[in-house]
């Protein structure tokens, strides 16, 4: 997410839910990195989804209140009842997947409340609500390749074929296993850096072969390198 943002754990399970003032400096706003989630936005009036990237995306326009209610990775789909694969590397508006009319009702409440974060929370725990229970398996995959486990070994310990793997993942995270791979282990390195561990040893303690495969992807996500997105942070 962007610095200058205030977040905190949501209600709904694995969420995150997020806000950002009209008055954090430009310069204190971070590129958006991939991290296989996708998340609900409101800002002046407006719902919208953020689908998920897989690049930098860098939050541009005037400066504007913003609440976001951040999905935990292949989650958001179920509630949001399209797959993740058609929005990604998109931010689209909450009516182009649902009615119009809920979504302006929707609009209007959270305007109308007194604080537009808890409102937005309120609407996806709404959904969440009348969905059903989560599926497992976004969790379960999440959690066997975000441990280093390779793809083909995954399927296997989920009863999926390879095939029907990729599927799955490019249904609920909106790329195949071996991109969220190389996310979920960017994660762990960002996390790693950003509490002052040295790169080499974050590069070990992640995954990644050494330190110029840690460089190379940190440079192709996002768009910079390490410590100059460490610098932004």
């Amino acid at each position: 997410m962007a610095s200058g943002c205030v977040e905190r754990a949501s209600r709904l399970p694995g969420a995150v839910v997020w806000s950002r003032a009209v008055s954090t400096p430009a310069e204190a706003v971070r590129p958006v990195l991939p991290d296989g989630c996708m998340d609900l936005l409101w800002t002046e009036g407006r719902l919208l989804v953020a689908g998920p990237d897989t690049r930098a995306y860098v939050p541009g326009g005037a400066p504007a209140d913003w609440a976001g209610v951040r999905f935990f990775p292949g989650t958001a789909p179920a509630l949001l009842g399209v797959p993740a694969d058609e929005l990604r590397d998109l931010r689209v508006d909450l009516a182009d997947l649902w009615p119009a009319a809920e979504v302006r009702r929707l609009a209007a409440r959270i305007d109308a409340a007194a604080d537009p974060v808890t409102a937005l929370e309120e609407v996806a725990l709404d959904r969440a609500a009348g969905t059903g229970p989560p599926d497992p398996l976004p969790r379960e995959i999440v959690a066997a390749l975000g441990a280093g486990r390779p793809a083909a070994v995954t399927a296997v310990r989920l009863g999926l074929s390879t095939r029907q793997l990729h599927r799955r993942c490019l249904a609920a995270f909106g790329y195949g296993p071996r991109t969220l791979t190389r996310i979920l282990r960017l994660q762990r390195a960002l996390a790693l850096a950003r509490d002052g561990v040295p790169f080499a040893e974050v590069a070990g303690r992640s995954g990644f072969a050494d330190q110029p495969h840690l460089a190379r992807d940190v440079k192709e996500f996002a768009g910079m390198p390490l410590g100059e997105l460490l610098a932004r942070s």
